[in-house]
């Protein structure tokens, strides 16, 4: 890449860091920017995975103060995040790259309704649970699983789909729900960066100014994020949802 493609990318790098730290999505600026300036697309979305590694870091540390009390569950919900990024990433590696064409913008349309309806659903269960498990239980167990499969293979509004699970199935304020989301996310990111460092071709500039740029917007994404009122922060997740099936769909 010329110094101008590497300055293009890691501005939108900037940008995706941003934005995975409030809703997720940010793929969806950096792959086609990396498939823009001449990189196979395959190789593309692997070295995207990578580069967003330190941009999902600085957006989980910038929601530190909503992550307490939340260890336990986190680790519970990681095994979870970390088994099925793995086997996204194997399927990626192996499988037609239009098998999840078809199921990604599906995906998305019900996290953006979970999302929406999360208020009175959250209740719901609740009411139906007095003694539920503050974990979720084993349906939001699986639910994130199937989230960390489809995150380790490709990985675009898998923090739509995390905030829409964790919120219905959490009696949570939704600011805990994005902070949970983004270290949940920053765990599928980088056990799927392993398997692809070790066994997928990988270009390493691309990955830099990929990191470099989401490594600000991280930062910057949380300091805003936080300070989002719930309601207006469901409607930017619904309105990134949107976005990203049309831009699946659509291309």
């Amino acid at each position: 890449m010329t110094i101008w493609e590497v300055l293009a990318v890691c501005a939108a790098g900037v940008a995706a860091g941003a934005i995975n730290a409030v809703v997720g999505s940010g793929s969806l600026i950096t792959f086609p920017t990396l498939v823009a300036v001449g990189v196979d697309p395959v190789v593309a979305n692997v070295s995207n995975n990578i580069g967003l590694v330190p941009g999902s870091f600085t957006g989980a540390y910038g929601y530190r103060e909503e992550l307490k009390g939340q260890r336990d569950r986190l680790v519970r919900l990681g095994v979870a995040s970390c088994l099925g990024s793995a086997i996204g990433g194997v399927l990626l590696l192996s499988l037609d790259p239009g098998v999840f064409q078809v199921v990604v913008p599906v995906l998305i349309a019900v996290a953006c309704v979970l999302v929406v309806v999360q208020p009175r659903l959250s209740a719901r269960l609740a009411a139906g649970r007095p003694h539920a498990d503050s974990h979720g239980g084993v349906a939001l167990w699986l639910g994130v699983f199937g989230a960390g499969i489809y995150g380790g293979y490709f990985g675009a509004a898998q923090g739509v789909l995390l905030i829409g699970l964790l919120g219905s199935f959490l009696s949570e304020h939704l600011q805990r729900v994005n902070a949970a989301k983004n270290v949940l996310s920053l765990i599928v990111n980088f056990t799927a960066a392993v398997i692809f460092t070790v066994v997928a071709e990988v270009d390493w500039w691309a990955v830099l100014a990929v990191a470099l740029g989401a490594m600000a917007g991280g930062f910057v994404g949380a300091k805003v994020g936080r300070r989002i009122p719930a309601p207006v922060l469901r409607g930017v997740i619904v309105a990134v949802g949107i976005i990203a099936i049309v831009k699946l769909v659509y291309g």
